[in-house]
């Protein structure tokens, strides 16, 4: 029996590494570590009230290492999966610029960035960041979805989750994700 753990396992890293490799052989990137990350709560913590309607309602810091050499812009959606009424979107921004490892804290409430970044609006109707609201209660969690992509979105700002994973399709080389959660 130990031996066709070894086997199998000896299968599925080497199945791993073809695939790599063909995957580099047609051109595309080897994406072994994309991540995304947050100083202001670890992965899977409590976020801090800052950065919820209880709090300041600010946007936290997000940063990232490990993505694609290819991409030419970063759309990021958070959302919280344990609404009531479903799936609620907390944040769309998109045409972060390639070069950029970071979204900072309290990023601007507005469409247009000065660096052209661009925002949608999220399901409270605003443009922007808006942090976790829950009903008090449970414990919901908050996902940050972070996405390397092949060109910038033509879209205009104000454009809903819905359009920015339209515009996204085909076009996404790397997805990194950062979790927290929040309870009132």
């Amino acid at each position: 029996m130990k031996v066709a753990a070894v086997v199998s396992m000896s299968v599925i890293l080497i199945g791993t590494a073809a695939a790599q490799q063909s995957n580099a052989a047609q051109g595309g990137n080897l994406v072994t570590s994309f991540t995304l990350s947050s100083p202001s709560f670890g992965s899977g913590a409590s976020i801090p009230e800052a950065f919820t309607c209880s709090g300041q309602d600010v946007s936290p810091v997000l940063s990232w290492t490990g993505e694609p050499a290819h991409a030419a812009s970063f759309a990021l959606v958070a959302d919280d999966p344990d609404a009531p009424a479903g799936t609620w979107v907390h944040w769309v921004i998109w045409n972060i610029s390639h070069h950029s490892q970071l979204l900072p804290k309290n990023v601007t409430k507005s469409g247009t960035l000065p660096d052209g970044t661009m925002q949608g609006k999220n399901d409270f109707g605003k443009v922007g960041y808006s942090g976790p609201c829950p009903p008090p209660g449970k414990t919901h969690r908050y996902y940050f979805r972070l996405y390397a992509l092949d060109t910038k979105l033509m879209l205009q700002p104000g454009a809903t989750r819905k359009q920015l994973d339209a515009a996204m399709k085909g076009h996404v080389l790397a997805k990194a994700e950062h979790m927290g959660t929040y309870k009132r």
